[in-house]
């Protein structure tokens, strides 16, 4: 859609994003919304399905991880060292963040984000990329899914959602690209304990062509991840949110109010945020 027409549309946000922007989504989700979307699935542009992909239901088999903290689900998948992009550095040796013990049996669950690995170029941050990149296939296994007070970022690379979650999707604007979906990914995960509910993760479904990336530029990208991540779990962790389908728009801004408070991200993000609960409100009504 060009320029003008977004500008155009009906949305609030739609004034309020910056341009030549990644966040420029935010307004394919409203307009897919406002479409009566039963589920949305994002990806990006070099990734393909694999033989494994399929519609996917909020109900989905997956054992559940237990226990606070961070968890490692890639390592669910795969005896190497990788980790997702977003997981802290200071935690990718840790035996916690991938204890077999902190997994249960499969059960069925109601998960409204979904992520699917990706093989071929999994989507890790510019550390292992710089270190140890290359081809990455991962196994086949349960899917698992992550228990309240267990945390583990996901992204925007082939990801489901249902209108139970559709607010969380709101990408923030006031910080670096390489972070935005992964920031996301943690006020999601917060915001869906007062659900009842989790992200679930699934083996891979998608293969990804990687687009040609200058890896010094990530890197740079995502210094405040590597800074700010274990913070900002603390800061999500230790908030007080309100249980029910009826507060997830008002927990998403109280998630984003602490993040400009410990300078996560701009205080210019908390009109954008705002302008997102306006508009999902206009699309309800």
């Amino acid at each position: 859609m060009p320029l003008a027409e977004q500008v155009g549309l009906a949305y609030g946000l739609a004034r309020l994003l910056p341009v030549g922007h990644y966040v420029r989504k935010n307004l394919g989700y409203l307009l897919a919304m406002s479409g009566g979307a039963g589920c949305i699935y994002e990806t990006d542009d070099d990734n393909a399905p694999n033989q494994t992909w399929r519609p996917r239901e909020m109900t989905t088999g997956a054992r559940a991880v237990s226990g606070a903290g961070w968890f490692n689900v890639y390592r669910m998948f795969t005896p190497a060292v990788i980790w997702p992009r977003g997981f802290p550095l200071e935690r990718i040796h840790d035996a916690r963040t991938i204890d077999p013990a902190r997994v249960d049996a499969e059960v069925e669950i109601s998960s409204p984000i979904q992520q699917g690995l990706a093989d071929g170029s999994p989507d890790v941050d510019a550390v292992w990329r710089l270190t140890m990149d290359r081809p990455f296939t991962f196994a086949h296994g349960a899917s698992v899914c992550l228990g309240a007070g267990a945390w583990c970022p996901f992204n925007s690379q082939s990801t489901w959602w249902w209108p139970a979650a559709y607010p969380l999707m709101y990408l923030p604007s006031f910080c670096t690209f390489r972070m935005t979906d992964i920031w996301r990914s943690f006020v999601a995960q917060r915001c869906l304990w007062e659900l009842g509910q989790g992200v679930t993760f699934h083996a891979a479904e998608v293969v990804q062509e990687r687009n040609e990336h200058d890896l010094l530029k990530d890197l740079a990208e995502e210094v405040p991840g590597y800074l700010k991540n274990e913070a900002i779990r603390g800061r999500l962790e230790g908030l007080a949110l309100r249980a029910g389908a009826g507060n997830v728009a008002e927990n998403l801004v109280r998630c984003y109010e602490s993040l400009v408070v410990d300078g996560v991200v701009g205080a210019e993000e908390m009109g954008l945020v705002r302008a997102w609960v306006g508009d999902l409100a206009e699309i309800a009504s």
